[in-house]
């Protein structure tokens, strides 16, 4: 192992050996505390430390960066107090995560670092959106997030590393090469030569280094880092390390080659770098001794004093509030305080490009992102003109790819920058499904960083579009702690609604569907307001039975209450799935007694069910029939007219109401 010093001083080299050493002296404690059983799980980093260490002080302390499993060095490099560490990895409640994640599942905001989740690939995208956030403010900084060999299959590396290069964003790439995913060699991993190698791929630039040498990470990396700013670029590096420890440590090694384990242990990155500056006479053997008694001492005082907290005591209230980040006042007036609006007549399509282009006003840096939204307009038209009013910076074309730009959403927020992403259809968010679950709905309670994101989601069927344009997947999120689902039937509710999304910080599904866009219409104020999120609205007031519905389910139940007009039937429109307005829905239960929920969505797994159960539990003694659910047929959407007619709710909505009202 070669190292260079190039124009570092003594003191810089002494500062990286104790870098270097404080996380393997943390971690060899680890182990010792695992095998006591005083922690649960250990993901071990020794033998690569020379990578996060190397990485982290070549970037500045106020630039973000992505760490993975093995990368404490990251985090001790970011001088994050030990004491506050110990607490994570032990489950207490004064962890960074409140007791709530393991081991390096975490991140804080005042260090830049943002915490993984175990589906590796989607940390890459994050990074793409907090490069953005620098670039759209003209700062010279770069983002850098880890990934391990094994995590180069997954779709969200190609996907973020694409974004990356077509938009020219700062980011560095680096690929942790240490032979194995779990106990599967690189051999059965990938089959080019050297992963660096994908990066001509993406017209990008990119080189292999060792990643055992810690002075030739932190001089790759310093000059890439220049590099990426300089030319408004991302980079790619292969870092070729070895894991000396299990993937974690009860998986062991004994899948390893004994010579391979011998081979890497003679390239220990703190053995050699620390004989490297004692040959140099930086510092002596005997000062190595004295640094690491120093660190001895004080990770047993640090790791005393995390292990006098108090008792670990539940907290349910404490748990369900930090689900969502708090609500932050704003001066946004509701649509009922208008004083005298200015009304104009706006069909569905309208209101929601309104909202949007009064909320890209109002947000100076909001940024919309979505296939063909820029000079297309959008696949509805939905944002036609707004690239030449915002510019293309602010109204962004994407590729094909829903993953990274929902996690690229995930990274400007991050940086505090309002989005919203278009999902051409509904359909198509199933290939970000694990961004939106894992990352953007879990953020806030893991580790109290918000996703201020709403995703557009042009939703439902009566349009003879097929089984993958034509979906209602609402359901799938109402059960997700941490998301918001919001629905709107009429063109009032959808500008009021949108821009209610947009001023809250959590994550919000907003689902618009396409056969309203162009086919109603209502007198909506030109003014900014906007209606609160998961409160009802009650439509009718009959007093014989009521329809608890929402989106294209409240057109259906007006239309059958216009046709039945003896029939004295009280409406209710949720507007939001989550959270439920279960007071609202209470009252039309006493009010009734007889209840008939309605959605277009499948039967089984809909909205409805968990209705129906909330109101079997808490309304019981009020009803006067059994409660029935109106919902589509359990088979995909079909494409032909007349099937589709067939499988919706609709057609099967007056012999429901008939069997309520007879029972």
């Amino acid at each position: 192992m070669e190292f260079k010093r190039g124009k570092l001083t003594n003191e810089q080299l002494v500062h990286f050996y104790r870098s270097l050493l404080l996380p393997r002296m943390i971690e060899e404690k680890m182990l010792l505390l695992l095998r006591q059983g005083k922690i649960s799980k250990w993901f071990s980093g020794i033998g690569q430390e020379a990578i996060s260490v190397g990485a982290t002080l070549a970037m500045e302390p106020t630039e973000w960066i992505m760490p993975l499993h093995r990368n404490l060095g990251v985090f001790t490099a970011r001088n994050m107090p030990l004491v506050d560490l110990f607490k994570q990895w032990q489950g207490d409640r004064d962890g960074y995560s409140k007791a709530r994640e393991r081991s390096f599942h975490f991140g804080n905001k005042a260090h830049h670092i943002c915490g993984m989740i175990s589906h590796l690939g989607p940390q890459l995208a994050i990074a793409d959106g907090v490069a953005l956030a620098y670039q759209q403010r003209g700062q010279l900084k770069a983002t850098l997030a880890f990934t391990g060999e094994g995590g180069t299959s997954e779709g969200d590396f190609h996907e973020a590393l694409n974004v990356a290069a077509v938009w020219g964003l700062p980011v560095i790439f680096i690929i942790e090469n240490n032979g194995y995913g779990l106990s599967t060699p690189t051999n059965e991993q990938y089959f080019c030569e050297n992963l660096v190698d994908r990066a001509k791929g993406y017209g990008m630039e990119g080189v292999r280094i060792d990643g055992n040498n810690i002075l030739e990470v932190y001089e790759t990396i310093k000059g890439v880092r220049d590099y990426c700013i300089n030319n408004q670029k991302p980079y790619l590096i292969e870092c070729t390390t070895f894991r000396m420890r299990g993937h974690e440590e009860a998986s062991g090694v004994k899948y390893v080659p004994k010579e391979l384990m011998e081979k890497w242990s003679r390239k220990d990155p703190i053995k050699n770098y620390e004989q490297y500056l004692v040959s140099q006479q930086v510092f002596t053997e005997m000062e190595v001794a004295d640094i690491r008694n120093e660190f001895k001492k004080n990770i047993e005082a640090d790791l005393k004093l995390a292990m006098e907290s108090f008792a670990f005591i539940p907290k349910m209230e404490e748990e369900v509030v930090d689900v969502f980040a708090p609500m932050v006042p704003n001066t946004i007036p509701y649509f009922d305080q208008l004083n005298h609006p200015i009304l104009t007549k706006k069909r569905f399509i309208e209101s929601i490009s309104e909202a949007l282009r009064q909320s890209m006003v109002l947000y100076p840096e909001l940024i919309l992102m979505g296939q063909d939204i820029a000079e297309y307009g959008g696949a509805f038209k939905m944002t036609e003109g707004f690239v030449q009013q915002f510019g293309k910076q602010r109204i962004r074309n994407t590729p094909i790819c829903e993953s990274a730009i929902v996690g690229a959403a995930l990274g400007l927020s991050l940086e505090g920058i309002k989005s919203v992403v278009e999902m051409q259809f509904a359909d198509f968010v199933t290939v970000a499904f694990n961004q939106i679950v894992n990352n953007l709905a879990k953020i806030h309670y893991r580790w109290g960083q918000n996703a201020d994101v709403v995703v557009r989601m042009p939703t439902g069927a009566g349009v003879g579009a097929g089984p993958f344009h034509s979906q209602s997947n609402e359901a799938w999120f109402t059960h997700v702690p941490g998301l918001k689902v919001v629905y709107p039937s009429n063109p009032i509710d959808a500008k009021g609604l949108l821009i209610a999304a947009l001023a809250d910080p959590n994550p919000i599904l907003y689902f618009e569907h396409k056969a309203l866009y162009r086919s109603i219409d209502a007198e909506v104020p030109d003014e900014y307001f906007q209606i609160p999120i998961g409160k009802a609205a009650l439509l009718s007031t009959g007093e014989e039975a009521c329809i608890i519905t929402y989106g294209m389910g409240v057109l259906w139940a007006q239309k059958y209450q216009e046709r039945n007009t003896h029939l004295a039937i009280r409406i209710l429109d949720l507007r939001t799935l989550a959270p439920l307005d279960y007071e609202a829905i209470e009252k039309v239960v006493k009010a009734t007694g007889k209840v008939l929920i309605l959605h277009e969505d499948n039967l089984t797994g809909g909205i409805g069910g968990e209705i129906s159960a909330w109101i079997a539990e808490h309304c019981f003694e009020y009803l006067d029939a059994p409660i029935m659910r109106c919902a589509s047929l359990d088979t995909p959407i079909p494409f032909n007219i007349e099937l589709e007619k067939q499988y919706l709710a609709e057609s099967r909505l007056h012999e429901t109401m008939l069997r309520l009202l007879s029972y």
